[in-house]
């Protein structure tokens, strides 16, 4: 298999068995499983033990998942939750650079390019804006106009300022005590 058992197991959980609606929920449960299943996988791709699945578009999608999906779910208010980031943008870029994107079904390069979603820079994001714009990730795309506004405003995602010890302004938590404020 090209991208490897382990990859493919990923995949299989996240677009298999998975519903949409679970991808971005806070459940105890789900995250449970997925520590159960995958809890190791993270931090063996943050220490680059996972590059031979980015031979495929499949194993590369898979590798970005596990950096920059799992951690968000096994470590919900811990740093830990954004350590894979910056590989799993640089993941996404290389990927997009090469066409890799243009292998994978539409629904799965919004995952992709989630990376650039999550990161806090505007250059970042005017790329993150190009690649949602397209037919069948306008819900996507909208999600990326909101979180550009947010770091229009302030430069950064409030929502993780506690988390990560950064001191929030009076503006910003005033946005946080919104209706809305949160994804």
């Amino acid at each position: 298999m090209a991208t490897g058992p382990e990859a493919r197991t990923v995949l299989d959980f996240w677009f298999g068995e998975l519903a949409p609606a679970q991808w971005f929920r806070k459940d105890p449960a789900l995250d449970a499983e997925i520590g159960r299943r995958f809890g190791d996988l993270p931090a063996a791709a943050r220490r680059g033990e996972l590059w031979g699945w980015r031979r495929s578009p499949e194993g590369r999608l898979a590798e970005i998942l596990v950096l920059d999906q799992f951690p968000r779910n096994l470590h919900r208010d811990s740093p830990l939750a954004f350590a894979g980031d910056p590989v799993a943008l640089v993941l996404a870029q290389e990927a997009v650079a090469r066409g890799a994107d243009r292998a994978l079904p539409v629904s799965w390069r919004a995952f992709l390019y989630l990376p650039y979603m999550h990161s806090e820079s505007l250059v970042i994001h005017d790329e993150a804006r190009r690649l949602f714009d397209q037919p069948g990730l306008e819900e996507n795309l909208r999600f990326e106009h909101r979180h550009r506004e947010i770091l229009e405003r302030f430069g950064r995602y409030p929502h993780r300022n506690a988390i990560l010890g950064r001191a929030s302004s009076a503006e910003e938590l005033a946005f946080l005590e919104r209706p809305g404020s949160s994804f």
